[in-house]
């Protein structure tokens, strides 16, 4: 008979692996084993959570609109009001940033990946 910490286990549903750490772990697989590849996996996995809750402030606002439209009364005031929201605009201006430190340390792990890549052939 199995141990009721065993079956316990057994039973619980298996944690989703975290996306953005499994994709940061296959890049820092892909470049050379040095401490500057370490850093910059680090700050791009930072850069990319950044991102996505930056993006999701974004898409939370469209939704929010969207069931404004749907389901209130819609008057001058009620648009004029749904269409305000600054947070939205600079989470945009914020997110513009981000994309723009994601593509530059992309590039700096391809010339990172660049330096520690040895064609197949010459192994």
């Amino acid at each position: 008979m199995r141990s009721p910490a065993l079956a316990l286990a057994a039973s619980a549903s298996p944690r989703r692996a975290d996306p953005v750490r499994v994709a940061m772990e296959r890049l820092s697989h892909s470049l050379p084993a040095r401490a500057d590849a370490r850093v910059l996996v680090e700050l791009l996995e930072d850069d990319v959570r950044e991102g996505l809750d930056a993006l999701g402030d974004v898409g939370a606002h469209f939704n929010g609109l969207l069931d404004t439209l749907r389901t209130e009364e819609l008057s001058p005031v009620t648009l004029l009001e749904a269409g305000e929201d600054l947070r939205v605009l600079q989470q945009l201006d914020y997110l513009h940033d981000v994309l723009v430190q994601v593509r530059k340390r992309l590039s700096q792990a391809a010339a990172l990946q660049r330096q520690g890549y040895v064609p197949t052939r010459l192994r």
